[in-house]
Order: structure tokens, then sequence, then C-alpha cells
């Protein structure tokens, strides 16, 4: 498995982000979306026209990225393109930063892929926006992705809504990471899963190791 960090400046695309990224994180987006969120959110909204949308949003953030975001793919050869897993983060509230992202591909959870992101985030957080606090939001209901997160060294700060179209309201936590934080996270155990919005899990290499190819950072 291979980890790829890519960042940018809100006045150009994401440095290094090959053209058909935003359209296969999309597709992976709605297919976990659509996975961990059944039974969650209505069969009529998981249903509906999910994928359109996250190809227009994850067009408009990987073309003019927010500065001090970056986008983080982990990436083999034993699926069709190439994808196994993404995170994102960006500047958020209250001058932290916010792991927008966290989803695995559906099929591979419990392999370790969904820590392998995790730490990869935690790592560039930290290099990137050192002094900063990293948090998320997870859904009430996802107990799988919040097992996880706490397993990680997450820590329950908030509680909200969160809302999505269609004036759907659901009940979400927030997990932080403060700063510092150790130097150390927990390895990856089998059957992991986690993701602010869906689950995460696995790779091609069970060992949990992995190459890195990270571009020049730029915020």
């Amino acid at each position: 498995m291979r980890i790829t960090i890519e960042t940018g400046t809100p006045d150009e695309a994401l440095e290094s982000s090959p053209d058909g990224d935003w359209e296969r994180v999309a597709a992976l987006h709605a297919a976990s979306w659509r996975t961990a969120y059944a039974g969650i959110l209505p069969d009529s909204f998981l249903a509906g026209p999910l994928e359109a949308e996250r190809r227009a949003e994850w067009h408009r953030r990987l073309t003019r990225p927010p500065a001090g975001s970056a986008l983080i793919l982990a990436t083999g050869e034993q699926v069709a393109d190439g994808l196994y897993g993404f995170a994102y983060l960006m500047p958020g509230e209250g001058g932290r930063i916010l792991l927008d992202n966290l989803h695995v591909r559906p099929g591979h959870l419990g392999s370790g892929i969904g820590g392998v992101l995790l730490r990869e985030a935690l790592s560039w957080a930290a290099r990137a926006h050192p002094g900063r606090d990293v948090y998320l939001e997870v859904l009430r209901d996802n107990t799988r992705a919040i097992a996880f997160y706490e397993r990680q060294g997450g820590v329950r700060t908030g509680e909200d809504v969160a809302r999505f179209g269609a004036g759907i309201e659901v009940p979400q936590y927030l997990y932080t990471w403060p700063w510092p934080r150790p130097s150390k996270p927990a390895p990856a155990s089998a059957g992991d899963a986690a993701e602010p919005e869906s689950e995460p899990g696995p790779g091609s290499r069970r060992d949990g190791s992995s190459s890195i190819q990270a571009s020049t950072a730029r915020s």
C-alpha cells in the first residue's frame, strides 16, 4: 500500500493531484456513506444522487482547495481504480484542524487502513500546523467508528447536530486529539474501523506498513 499526501493553495489545484483524483474520491465517498450510514440516515437520502453531489464537492475541493488543507490517499493495485481509502484535513473552527473525511472502501474493513490514514493525518497536521488540536465529527450512532477513534486516542469533547440535505438532522459527537499528541499513536489492529462520516478499514498489506510519498507541503 502506498500513502500519498497532496497539499495546495486556494489559487491552484492540489499539488501533484492527478486529474482523476476527485472522481475516484467522490465515488468512494458516496459508497462509504451508503454502507456506513445504512440504518442511520433515511434510505431515501442514501438512494438519492449522492455520487453526483460528492463529485461536485470534490471537484471544487481539489481544484480550488482552502489554504492549509491536505488530501491523503491510500492506493494500491488490488482494486479497480487503485484507491483503498482517503483522509482530508482543513482548517477548522477556533484555530483547530478539522479531519473532515476518513473513508475506506467498503469490503476492505478490518485490515488496518483506517489506522494508517488516521496516523498519517495526525502526523501531517503536526508538521504543517504545529501547536493545533485536530478534531472530527462522528455520528452518534456510528458506534464502530467511535470505538476506533477512542482506541486511537481521540477524546470526546462535544456533542451537536449534523445537518444533511432534505432537512435531515442527526446527533453527532466531536472527538479531539489535543496538542501535544503522543509521538507514537496506537497501532492499527485487526477489526479497526473508523471515519468521521462512515467507516474505515483495509489495505493490501496486513502488517500496516506503507511507503510514504509526500509532495512538497504548500499552505
